[in-house]
């Protein structure tokens, strides 16, 4: 008995510990992204912009170390998170399955207003789904995006020197790295948004706000880097100039 219980505490400290480190890490994850976004929007003040901004970061060496931290908290958090990715095909198909019968729910109400569907949509259940699978997309090219900005930031091989610069970063994208960076840019920023929403509701934030207030806010932030983002990505591709080019623009004497 005393053994038995032992092994059911110790394996109860070892899942906090996991949920513990597996949230911080994915708190640091969503930052950053949100960062990110906003330095990589330095494109919207044109290449000038961008390219200081860049060789600051690199010149006072906060860009590299940042980026060996962060790959190393991705993988950290990408196999803490996976624990709760369906292993098994049977498994993938029950989620699939289950998220077909949540997204219909609710629709065909009884036409007695004081009945209850048996089944209706549940909001929490189904952005749980839609977090399992836009984390897998984003494992990979997140996996990509992340080794490649190693790359860009410590060696000279796609420049004339180690760095990121705003030629390279653009000439890449109108290549065609627009689509999956577009992908990746729904999926993490999906992720994110409702990461950050399920761990503010796990450790008490409805004792503050109310869940629909905390899915307001997790809304308002999902849209706005969403649209950011889309913004930045046009601007990259060279479909859109830098919209606010001109703050940097030497006056013409």
């Amino acid at each position: 008995m005393l053994t038995g219980h032992h092994s059911r505490v110790t394996d109860a400290r070892r899942q906090l510990t996991v949920e513990l480190i597996s949230g911080a890490s994915g708190l640091v994850l969503a930052l950053f992204m949100w960062g990110h976004m906003i330095l990589v929007g330095s494109i919207l003040t044109g290449a000038r912009g961008f390219d200081w901004l860049a060789g600051t970061l690199e010149i006072y060496y906060i860009a590299q170390p940042t980026v060996v931290v962060i790959l190393a908290l991705f993988l950290i958090h990408a196999a803490l998170a996976s624990r709760k990715i369906p292993a098994q095909l049977a498994e993938r198909r029950r989620m699939i399955e289950l998220g077909k019968t949540l997204a219909h729910a609710g629709r065909d109400r009884p036409a007695n207003a004081s009945a209850i569907s048996p089944l209706q949509a549940h909001v929490e259940s189904q952005l749980w789904i839609w977090q399992v699978r836009t984390g897998m997309v984003v494992l990979v090219l997140g996996s990509f995006h992340v080794i490649l900005l190693g790359l860009d930031v410590l060696t000279p091989l796609f420049g004339e020197r180690p760095g990121i610069e705003a030629l390279t970063s653009a000439a890449r994208v109108k290549a065609g790295l627009w689509l999956p960076y577009a992908i990746l840019l729904v999926c993490v920023e999906f992720h994110a948004s409702v990461g950050l929403y399920r761990l503010a509701i796990k450790w008490g934030a409805g004792r503050l706000l109310s869940r629909r207030t905390t899915r307001r806010i997790e809304s308002v932030l999902l849209w706005f880097f969403l649209g950011l983002g889309v913004v930045v990505l046009l601007v990259l591709a060279e479909v859109l100039p830098p919209p606010f080019e001109f703050l940097l623009t030497e006056p013409v004497t």
